[in-house]
């Protein structure tokens, strides 16, 4: 997850690099602003609340205000992440946003303070006033408003420059280069993030073999569901043995224990670039599990990639399979094996659709050799993590 605080004095840019950082990285923007007037306009409990303050005349409180954060925040479990804008103004609200991130299992990656110098705001704001007509827009009130930008803001920076999360952007500049500058900011910012690939595919299309050689190539971890409950057999752990009893009586292994090994896996997992997943998720219900898995360790998916093969080739593929050493149990009979790709069909594909709503997903025809699927995979792996360094 990316979380960015956008910080700028009037005049600086804000509003135009905003919509930049928005629609580049796929963040929510909030606006202290924007979600307190949302709030009045649905007449909520908090939005009544902050209504009955200000028709008082009173100024809404950072209690109301750290609630309809936390609201946002918690309605948009999708987003790569939030740009804040106008949040924390205060050294008191810097405190604030600490803990909200906290109690959320996430952090604020960075600040970036648009730095312009005061003259050059003034003038931008001059200019401005010649064709906004906006009452505000004259040297008199802009420069009060540039003092108290400056008297509020330098508590909140030095906070953010303690903590070693202060970016500065010389907002001076034409767009174009203080964008290319925020790029550069972001980018640093996510050379320490993990990159995490879903990889899906339906059984037969050589996912397993894929993911393993792609794991190894990129350095990732290889998490295979499958590969995880069969190890916890042949340990003879607990679980082990609660997985043993279920396949026993023909059932399916719950999600509360593949979650307890995913879980600990992700722990144990140091000093890794990122996770391969394959065979997980299977359903919805699972897809909305790891991305809560992953919000938790402070990540999120990079990347979904499909392989794509023809339902023929695949019937062949397994029923060639199950002459080897690699079988599994669904290869012993073509009913089964075609039970196997309906359910896939069934559970797996809302996935897909799912995540290619959200994230956009790479299709692969796996229709060639192994090399050169492996190949077209570790193109569009290599790609994902340039974009994000």
């Amino acid at each position: 997850m990316l979380n960015i605080a956008l910080f700028g004095p009037p005049g600086a840019g804000k509003g135009t690099q905003s919509e930049f950082l928005i629609k580049e990285y796929n963040l929510f923007y909030i606006s202290t602003g924007d979600i307190l007037r949302n709030e009045l306009a649905n007449e909520t409990k908090l939005g009544l609340e902050a209504k009955n303050i200000i028709a008082s005349g009173g100024l809404v409180s950072d209690e109301i205000i750290v609630q309809i954060i936390e609201k946002t925040i918690i309605n948009n479990p999708f987003s790569n992440g939030f740009l804040f804008d106008g949040f924390p103004r205060t050294y008191i609200q810097a405190y604030i946003l600490e803990g909200l991130m906290i109690k959320l299992n996430t952090s604020l990656n960075c600040l970036i303070s648009l730095e312009v110098e005061e003259e050059e705001s003034v003038t931008r704001l001059l200019n401005r006033g010649k064709t906004s007509g906006r009452m505000d827009d004259n040297e008199t009130v802009i420069r009060n408003r540039l003092k108290e930008y400056y008297d509020k803001t330098l508590p909140v920076l030095q906070f953010y420059k303690d903590k070693g999360v202060l970016r500065e952007v010389n907002g001076n500049q034409i767009i174009e280069k203080v964008t290319v500058d925020i790029k550069d900011v972001i980018r640093e910012e996510l050379k320490n993030s993990l990159f995490n690939v879903v990889l899906f595919g339906y059984p037969g299309s050589g996912r397993g073999t894929q993911g393993k050689a792609l794991a190894e190539k990129f350095g990732l971890e290889y998490v295979a569901t499958g590969n995880m409950l069969d190890e916890e057999i042949k340990k003879g752990s607990e679980i082990g043995e609660k997985i043993q009893e279920i396949y026993d009586n023909g059932l399916l292994v719950s999600d509360e224990i593949v979650v307890q090994l995913i879980e600990k896996k992700l722990e144990e997992s140091k000093d890794v670039k990122g996770f391969i997943f394959k065979g997980f998720p299977r359903t919805l219900v699972q897809s909305y599990i790891l991305d809560g898995l992953l919000k938790k360790h402070g990540s999120f998916i990079s990347q979904v990639i499909e392989i794509e093969v023809p339902t023929l080739d695949l019937i062949s593929r397994l029923d060639a399979r199950r002459k080897t050493d690699d079988k599994r149990p669904y290869d012993s009979e073509t009913s089964k094996i075609v039970q196997r790709l309906a359910d896939h069909q069934d559970k797996t594909v809302p996935v897909i659709e799912k995540y290619n709503e959200q994230h956009g997903v790479k299709k692969i025809d796996g229709r060639g050799t192994f090399e050169d699927v492996f190949d077209l995979i570790s193109n569009e792996i290599k790609s994902g993590m340039q974009n994000m360094r």
